[in-house]
């Protein structure tokens, strides 16, 4: 009998060589039998139709093996190391973490493939035509319910179309589809229609899917995998004729956008459809500078919170209206931070979401950047100039929830049954429940959980941190609320905890954090993740060792203890702060504090104020305004109130976590800033730098300075040496190799003029010297401190001079 070829496809579904020297391995011997002992066979290095690197081999197996289910995955040579598991995905079993890929044996020539990433897979791609030196274009959408799926362009005007076509271009009509029945996905190429053949004939055109759903109603649909979506304004026709101009239109349902991934416009500035371009190759060059070099580490960090709409304070447009922020304007915001001295930039949410100024925690598309702020190419200007100056850039991403209104976008975008809203999560069968959305899955998010279990749901969100990581090279991300996604799912209809979503949700992070680290190591991976007790600790242990595979979580309660203005707060939280800006000089739960700062060295991000809780989450304001009770800041109850501030902010950047800090800060900001106020709450970084906030910049620049060049400071390694609650004194070591610190910090009125002796077994005996002190005048304090004497500890026994609601740190000399 001959045998049966089997045809193996691994796609990386990113353009270049990222891996190397890839074998097959399956559940077969040399003659084609089944067997428990795996066969490596090498893979063929190639390029996809899409132009993405592949891998592919041939394998015969025995006809007499036709029927069985044969497993098989892949060995790579990776940037991170030779022999790594090429397969990210887990099989499809609530019970299981395995990583491979099954087939039956049916027939000669079967094909079997395993996509990495979708980057190159759905949407509108380009097309390499045999014999042909320009590409094609290729459109592909997942749609398993559709009865019929066309492709149709839209007016690159309106850029809309409208539920019963009005805006569609008639000319050259639209594109039928057909459906591979095996994966859901409708395709056409240039094989298929002669009007595919030029990718250049596309390039910038507006489209949309005008899908016949189950139930024969038609639908017109955005490309959940587009590059760009073309409205750049707030307007929603929700299905309606709509003559206006793209500009006004809401971006997350307006038409999607055929981009050229492999070019960058040349002029920053130039309207669209831009003309001018550079090939990436070119745009990238020059990228980084020797001298500057980019941290790849998170304990190297000093992060700045930053979100592009709430810059550009002042601007409006002709009627007087406040215009958010641009990628721009944060361009031109990169040399003011590094005078400041941070080398990361945390973006709030930057992917397509609903209206034009929000914070951005709703995304429609994950592949896209919000036009309204500049779009996908400005986004790779900011990235380039943050690289030039030594900035790393982290980007906020979303994956819990989609936008409220996603009715063009995820909702329904196939069927019109609750079961098959094949985007979301939905247990059981409409008729089960009194309401038919009860079996959607709530997780503490503001929308309906994300259908995990799917695969193709689960890479629409993986592809998309994969293109940031490759296409944009950002480098690292911050996963918004992963415990929504892993811990808080219950059921819709009456609470009940919803485990396989917990479980597939967990699944996908894994598989999330498994694929970005295959393809650059060096990414850095952040979780906000409010999880406790041993679980936290997974969430920085490797998938291999039952973890989820981040290098950090942000840690809250830091925040809650050392600030802890939040009404949503317990009586277990020291909010030091917040009762030592009331006012009286009782006793603070300094211990409670000391438990955080201790634990906040294990892979944690600390903050003393992030876009949460600086005038959003009820009760809180700003840092300055929180440190004397909301008291009007002039006089003395300003310096008060600057004093503490440079308290809370020393403690978190001297902590032995990553620190962190939202945008403002440094100058002293007093607005509060909320999610849905913030365009008339902005301030101008230039003016409070350089008046009432000048004594604060100086004192930031100072610390952070000083922070970045201690290998103690940087390190994880702390131990708190002195606690009193009545004192509301703590003192800690910072230590790595021969550099030593010692931080006193006081956030008691009174300062401790004639110094505050300290006995603990742990205190190094060694000559020390003072050399940071917060209430420095060049800050604004009263300069109580300990001058450049030296400081001897003996037995343990040192006595040092703390100023009032200040810090002193010491280095051993």
């Amino acid at each position: 009998m001959a045998p049966l070829s089997v045809n193996i496809t691994y796609h990386v579904g990113l353009v270049g060589q990222i891996f190397r020297n890839a074998r097959l391995v399956g559940s077969w011997d040399s003659s084609g039998m089944y067997s428990d002992t795996w066969t490596e066979v090498p893979m063929a290095e190639g390029r996809s139709e899409s132009g993405g690197q592949v891998f592919r081999a041939t394998v015969q197996l025995s006809e007499g093996q036709r029927g069985w289910r044969f497993r098989w995955g892949v060995l790579l040579d990776t940037p991170g190391g030779a022999n790594r598991w090429g397969i990210a995905t887990e099989v499809n079993d609530r019970n299981s973490t395995y990583r491979h890929r099954e087939f039956t044996l049916t027939a000669p020539g079967q094909v079997e493939e395993y996509h990495l990433t979708h980057c190159r897979r759905l949407g509108a791609n380009k097309h390499l035509v045999q014999g042909q030196n320009d590409p094609g274009i290729r459109f592909a959408v997942w749609a398993p319910n559709a009865q019929a799926v066309e492709m149709v362009r839209g007016d690159i005007a309106s850029g809309y179309i409208a539920d019963d076509g009005y805006g569609a271009t008639s000319s050259p009509g639209g594109f039928p589809m057909v459906k591979d029945a095996a994966s859901g996905i409708w395709w056409i190429d240039p094989t298929m229609s002669q009007g595919l053949a030029r990718f250049s004939d596309f390039d910038h055109t507006p489209y949309m899917f005008r899908i016949t759903r189950d139930d024969g109603t038609v639908a017109f649909r955005t490309d959940l995998c587009s590059r760009c979506q073309i409205g750049s304004g707030r307007f929603d026709p929700k299905g309606g004729h709509y003559t206006g101009s793209r500009q006004d239109l809401d971006g997350s349902v307006s038409c999607s956008v055929v981009i050229d991934p492999e070019r960058v416009m040349a002029v920053f500035d130039e309207p669209f459809p831009q003309t001018q371009w550079l090939d990436a190759d070119e745009f990238w060059r020059g990228e980084f500078d020797p001298l500057r070099p980019v941290p790849a580490r998170m304990e190297d960090l000093v992060i700045y919170e930053m979100h592009v709409g709430g810059l550009g304070a002042g601007r409006t447009d002709a009627s007087g209206n406040p215009l958010p922020g641009t990628l721009g304007d944060a361009i031109g915001m990169l040399d003011y931070l590094v005078d400041l001295g941070v080398n990361a930039v945390e973006l709030l949410p930057m992917a397509e979401f609903e209206g034009w100024a929000t914070w951005g925690y709703g995304t429609s598309h994950f592949s896209t950047v919000e036009f309204s702020g500049g779009g996908r190419d400005h986004y790779k200007y900011f990235v380039r100039e943050c690289h030039r100056r030594g900035i790393a850039v982290i980007q906020d991403v979303v994956y819990n929830h989609y936008i409220r209104e996603a009715e063009r976008a995820e909702w329904m975008y196939d069927a019109g049954t609750p079961e098959k809203n094949i985007y979301y999560w939905y247990e059981g069968r409409s008729e089960h429940y009194a309401r038919a959305d009860g079996g959607y899955i709530d997780n503490m998010s503001t929308g309906f959980a994300p259908r995990y279990w799917e695969e193709m749901v689960r890479k629409l969100f993986i592809s998309s941190a994969a293109a940031l990581v490759r296409e944009f090279h950002v480098d690292g991300l911050r996963v918004d609320q992963t415990t929504s996604i892993h811990g808080y799912a219950v059921l819709h209809a009456n609470g009940a905890p919803a485990d396989d979503a917990r479980i597939f949700g967990q699944k996908f992070l894994r598989e999330l954090t498994r694929t970005l680290k295959l393809i650059r190591p060096s990414v850095m991976l952040m979780a906000e993740d409010h999880s406790e007790g041993d679980f936290r600790t997974r969430i920085t242990l490797s998938p291999d060792n039952g973890g989820l595979g981040f290098d950090s979580v942000w840690y809250a309660a830091f925040y809650h203890h050392l600030v802890g203005d939040a009404d949503n707060r317990g009586p277990s939280d020291a909010r030091l702060l917040k009762t030592a800006g009331m006012g009286d000089s009782g006793p603070l739960a300094m211990n409670y504090f000391a438990g955080a700062l201790a634990y906040a060295g294990n892979h944690s991000v600390v903050y003393h104020e992030s876009h949460d809780e600086a005038g959003n989450s009820g009760g809180t304001h700003r840092t300055i305004v929180v440190a004397v009770d909301r008291a009007a800041l002039v006089g003395e109850t300003r310096r008060y109130a600057e004093a503490r501030s440079r308290l809370v902010a020393g403690l978190s950047l001297l902590s032995p976590g990553t620190p962190m800090f939202f945008m403002g800060e440094e100058a002293a900001f007093q607005n509060d800033y909320s999610y849905n106020g913030f365009l008339n709450q902005r301030q101008d970084f230039a003016a409070e730098r350089n008046g009432n906030g000048r004594n604060m910049f100086r004192f930031y620049q100072d610390l952070i300075k000083n922070c970045r060049r201690s290998v103690a400071a940087r390190s994880p390694n702390i131990d708190v040496l002195h606690v009193h609650n009545d004192n509301r004194v703590i003192i800690f070591h910072r230590f790595h190799g021969t550099e030593h610190l010692l931080v006193f910090a006081s956030f008691n009125n009174t300062p401790f003029s004639n110094g505050y002796r300290v006995s603990a077994e742990r205190v190094p005996d060694a000559r020390w010297r003072e050399v940071f002190n917060s209430d420095s005048s060049y800050y604004g304090g009263n300069n109580v401190g300990n001058g450049t004497r030296d400081i001897y500890a003996e037995w343990g026994g040192i006595n040092v001079v703390i100023p009032a609601n200040g810090f002193i740190v010491l280095r051993n000399a």
